[in-house]
């Protein structure tokens, strides 16, 4: 089996991973969307990542496990259910299921486990128990309250000073803390907040970090290999999930924090707050899955990229010429001597999960390909596979047009070069007919579902 390196944020190196248990049996937990709104463009990259990244240590032998959480109980549900005048746990259920079809039109399958922070009580409940009991949190009026300056390790995963932090919580609680840097496990009941639990210390509901905590415990125990996230959450969330599980447990929560970077529009960062956003759906709608995969395959998960119309092209010329490429092969093995592009595809995930060497390293392939004949397309689909884009060494789409709507296409195409625009127009409205809009552009013409 070869060595799998992934950057760790904590030490900032790059280190092996490591199974804790027999059967290479490998543990990832990636933070989800807190539910108060459709999820953005952005917030998709983690979801992809670490789909792709469960594929990839599949493929090496690992019996990998992927949880996602959903945070269905927030500060901004309560707020945005407020806005709408229905209930936190209604609108927390409809913007759940939204998640999960949005998702679901990437074509990458579910993780294993996609807890919910309202399902965990008992064992958030337990956790915060566990760190009162150990002096590292304390009740006061309902409230329950972290001891920062309890950890002595505490900004090590950010790398940041104490005297320069700040938990984001605003004035709430300020006056029941002991300390500033003090961080809420649980709040008390407010007024307006139709959601609560009953705990020792009095009715109320978790905050946010402590819930992450208690369902990557319930789910994986404690040490699992790799926790994931976008790198907007290293501070706090997740520096308060590694403090809370390190001095109620004794132990790391995880052994290598992994982050990705974010989604930029031009140079600033895609987010509700900026009002900057493009809701998944309505991207996947004008562009396709393949499209969308492709486009973060082509940029490594832990610098940010740029959304635009430009690098979304490039990513669908590529799509388009891997699909391509797939309608000329043949069922059966591929050439031996084209397994070096394949073995350099592999080489680049387990180095860190470049995914840009690989997609150069399929590029590579695919040129290959085009310049021989009767090639088979064994080692084209075991390579798109772990994108989820396995069905283009087919030349078809994972989400995309039918064989009858290609050849629809190609008919146009050639109608277009004869010049016979009557009968192109034609086609254009039989495939319109189907479901399909053709985009010209230029590099061909596309199909895009109408």
């Amino acid at each position: 089996m070869p060595e799998i390196r992934l950057h760790d944020t904590r030490s900032g190196e790059l280190r092996p991973l490591t199974a804790r248990d027999p059967g290479n049996k490998v543990g990832i937990y990636a933070c989800g969307p807190t539910v108060y709104n459709r999820i953005h463009i952005g917030n998709a990259r983690p979801f992809v990542v670490f789909s792709w990244l469960k594929r990839f240590l599949a493929h090496e032998g690992y019996d990998a496990t992927f949880v996602a959480n959903v945070t269905d109980v927030n500060d901004k549900i309560y707020d945005a259910a407020r806005a709408r005048g229905i209930g936190s746990e209604e609108l927390a259920r409809e913007m759940t299921a939204h998640y999960v079809a949005d998702t679901e039109a990437l074509g990458l399958g579910r993780p294993d486990h996609e807890p919910l922070a309202s399902e965990t009580i008992d064992g958030i409940v337990s956790l915060i128990a566990a760190l009162i009991e150990r002096d590292a949190a304390y009740a006061v009026e309902g409230d329950v309250y972290f001891r920062v300056r309890a950890d002595a390790e505490y900004g090590s995963l950010s790398h940041r000073h104490l005297d320069d932090l700040d938990q984001g919580e605003g004035v709430e609680g300020a006056s029941l803390k002991e300390d500033p840097l003090d961080f809420a496990l649980w709040k008390a009941q407010k007024e307006g907040e139709d959601t609560a639990w009953d705990a020792p210390w009095g009715r109320g509901r978790p905050g946010w970090h402590i819930e992450c905590s208690a369902m990557a415990e319930e789910l994986l125990g404690v040490g699992f290999e790799i926790h994931g996230g976008g790198s907007d959450l290293v501070f706090p969330h997740h520096e308060n999930e590694a403090a809370q599980t390190r001095l109620g447990r004794g132990a790391e929560l995880a052994q290598i924090w992994m982050h990705n970077g974010m989604l930029e529009m031009r140079g600033e960062k895609m987010s509700k707050s900026l009002g900057n956003i493009s809701l998944l759906p309505e991207v996947i709608e004008e562009w396709g899955a393949d499209t969308i995969l492709m486009f973060y395959a082509r940029g490594h998960y832990r610098q940010p990229i740029v959304f635009a119309p430009d690098t979304l092209r490039d990513a669908s010329g590529f799509v388009k010429r891997v699909r391509e490429a797939g309608r000329r092969l043949v069922d059966g093995p591929s050439p031996d001597d084209m397994a070096e592009h394949r073995d350099a595809f592999f080489t680049a995930l387990a180095d860190d999960f470049n995914t840009p060497r690989a997609v150069a390293a399929l590029a590579a392939w695919v040129s290959e390909a085009n310049r021989r004949e009767d090639v088979g397309r064994d080692q084209l689909v075991e390579m798109l596979d772990i994108f989820g884009l396995a069905p283009l060494a087919n030349g078809d789409a994972a989400d995309g047009p039918d064989a009858e709507a290609l050849a629809l296409l190609d008919a146009r195409n050639a109608a277009r070069a004869d010049k016979d625009w009557a009968e192109a127009d034609r086609l254009r409205d039989a495939l319109a007919d189907a479901g399909w809009t053709v985009r010209d552009g230029p590099d061909g013409a596309e199909l895009v579902r109408a």
